[in-house]
């Protein structure tokens, strides 16, 4: 058995079945991961606040909720991090609409802990060779490990919501961003809703990050919603 020993992982895992979660976090924490367990939605969304985690693994049949509604949330907080599906579905649409909606691998149940283990190990050793610690756009980059933004250099002062609403801009640069979708991935709205909170943190975004003498980042495109880049 192979073990991921330095540094030790931080893996968040959310499932409904307890005593499943308690065999997993056994073996898990025999592979040297440091397990944080939630058992519905609200709890893993809780979890999400309060740290950073490098690894994700998630049961698709939660408490009156599709598991895969909870990855464009886990990204947010931690967009370098892999994510591990774990479902009873095990058509091969369920599989392809896992993979397609943003996770790194889908483990079929009932499955053997080893092999949980041993891909757990494989994805923190790819994601590894590899971790995105900061996001840049021109002069602006976003610090992932400290929760900050700089430009040219200087911190800039953002609010919870100012920050989490560029960290999802700045990771996708240059594509097309409806106001339905930061309403749904930044406010977590489930349902459309008419409202004028993201003109109003769009605006104070703005006034910080777009200097007099610097670059506009955020297009408003016509009746579609917004592009952000250097320029854009």
């Amino acid at each position: 058995m192979t073990s991921m020993t330095d540094p030790r992982f931080n893996v968040l895992l959310i499932d409904d079945d307890t005593e499943l979660a308690a065999v997993l976090i056994k073996e898990l924490e025999k592979r040297n991961y440091i397990v944080s367990h939630a058992r519905d939605s609200n709890e893993a969304v809780a979890r999400m606040g309060e740290q950073r985690f490098d690894l994700l693994i998630l049961d698709r049949m939660l408490p009156g909720a599709d598991g895969i509604n909870l990855i464009e949330t886990f990204r947010s907080h931690n967009p370098a991090s892999p994510i591990l599906v774990i479902s009873a579905l095990d058509h091969v649409d369920e599989r392809v609409f896992g993979l397609q909606s943003g996770a790194d691998d889908y483990l079929i149940k009932p499955f053997s802990y080893e092999e949980l283990g041993a891909r757990v190990d494989a994805l923190i050793r790819r994601s590894s060779l590899h971790p995105i610690t900061k996001l840049q756009v021109g002069p602006l980059t976003l610090d992932l490990l400290n929760r900050v933004a700089i430009l040219r250099g200087e911190e800039i002062e953002l609010s919870a919501r100012e920050y989490q609403l560029l960290e999802y801009f700045m990771a996708r640069p240059g594509q097309l961003i409806t106001k339905q979708m930061l309403l749904q991935n930044v406010w977590k709205y489930r349902f459309p809703i008419e409202t004028n909170v993201v003109d109003v943190h769009l605006s104070k975004l703005r006034q910080k990050i777009e200097k007099k003498d610097g670059p506009s980042f955020i297009r408003n495109v016509r009746a579609q919603g917004y592009v952000f880049g250097d320029d854009a």
